[in-house]
């Protein structure tokens, strides 16, 4: 390797290696994103209510949906007692709810049989505000500030970053109850709510953010969490996430881990790009050509003229006619696996099913074999027919 490649290679290897230090001694700036998924340790992630859910709903059994409202509860259903083989209480806590049209056609239908639905979103699904004649409002403002209580306790708790101006604005329902109020400044409007369906009941929230890490470590905001959890009736959890959902689609690239990780990943890319650059400065030829040595001449066509031409002056047919038979049934054992130990009609029968010949063609060679087989002596002619008969088979 010369002098100009080795300093080539270390002032690459020292400029990636500070880049990497560079990156990784830096503070990791905080992700405000509100994901709500309950593997993320981020403020706005789930991970702290993920781990208190059994001391949460203590007693409860908690089930986490990997698929969609509609598929799970559908097989629950039971057709026969109309009822749900298990009831409970289904929760989803979002930034803004995705469940579809359908899913939230099946909560009405699991609600209106006896269960609880309870819901934390922003933007909670519209089919189901159609149906529960409710509206949800948003206001704007520089300071979003919000005190929240609930409205069978006085005390309140402040809450800021990730709390919107979200609440329900309009409640035609006659049966809805309010449970809690957010207030903004001198503003007080409902973001907790109770409606009575059927034979069960929805609890409405608008304020997802009281259920994440931020707030459940931050001075006392877990007892309003806890007062919430408290409307939950004792039972069955089912505990939807989209989160839950898309594991089951996880990526299998092998290079996941490194493509999530800042560092590891400009790493990757910047020794991709220094091999590209090596190769494109070291793409000239640096040696002599090599002359092109050709493969050696298949003689194998030549060696069986030989061997034929020395066989027919010898005059020897019967020999001929042997190994003709010899590579016959050699081909008929490795290319169709049938047995040859006996010539008889189930031989016959399967040459004919496998190769699709003629059944007297068939016949006329094994009779020609086997004829061959008990003379010691044989002529131009014999050699003639049996060839002519073998080739009418292949």
């Amino acid at each position: 390797m010369s002098r100009k490649l080795i300093i080539y290679f270390v002032l690459v290897s020292l400029v990636i290696g500070l880049l990497i230090y560079v990156d990784a001694s830096r503070p990791k700036p905080i992700n405000w994103k509100p994901t709500y998924a309950a593997k993320d340790k981020i403020p706005f992630g789930l991970y702290v209510f993920d781990k208190e859910a059994p001391q949460l709903f203590k007693g409860d059994s908690i089930k986490k949906l990997r698929e969609t409202p509609y598929e799970y509860f559908d097989k629950l259903y039971n057709y026969s007692t109309k009822q749900y083989r298990s009831p409970g209480t289904f929760i989803s806590i979002d930034e803004a709810s995705d469940i579809d049209t359908e899913s939230a056609k099946e909560l009405i239908y699991f609600a209106e049989h006896g269960n609880t639905v309870f819901i934390s979103s922003k933007m909670l699904p519209k089919f189901l505000l159609d149906t529960l004649e409710v509206k949800v409002k948003g206001d704007f403002s520089l300071k979003d500030t919000l005190k929240m209580n609930l409205a069978n306790k006085g005390t309140e708790y402040n809450y800021s970053r990730g709390a919107g101006l979200i609440y329900f604005d309009s409640i035609k329902n006659k049966k809805a109850e309010i449970l809690g109020y957010q207030q903004h400044g001198k503003d007080k409007k409902p973001n907790f709510i109770k409606i009575p369906f059927g034979e069960g009941q929805f609890l409405l929230h608008t304020q997802p953010a009281v259920f994440s890490n931020y707030y459940l470590l931050r001075d006392g905001n877990f007892k309003y969490t806890e007062g919430l959890a408290s409307y939950i009736p004792k039972g069955n959890i089912y505990w939807y996430s989209p989160w839950f959902v898309k594991r089951n689609f996880e990526s299998d690239n092998s290079l996941r881990y490194i493509l999530s990780q800042p560092a590891l990943k400009w790493a990757m890319w910047l020794g991709l790009i220094a091999i590209i650059a090596f190769v494109l400065f070291n793409a000239k030829r640096r040696q002599r050509v090599i002359p092109e040595i050709y493969p050696l001449r298949n003689t194998t066509v030549d060696f069986a003229k030989t061997i034929g031409n020395l066989y027919y002056m010898e005059r020897d047919h019967h020999t001929i006619i042997e190994k003709k038979i010899i590579y016959f049934l050699e081909h008929i054992r490795t290319v169709y696996l049938i047995d040859t130990y006996k010539l008889d009609d189930d031989f016959i029968e399967k040459l004919h099913l496998k190769t699709g010949k003629p059944v007297e063609d068939i016949k006329k060679t094994v009779r020609l074999i086997q004829k061959h087989r008990h003379e010691f002596t044989s002529t131009e002619a014999d050699v003639l027919a049996i060839n002519k008969a073998i080739e009418n088979l292949r």
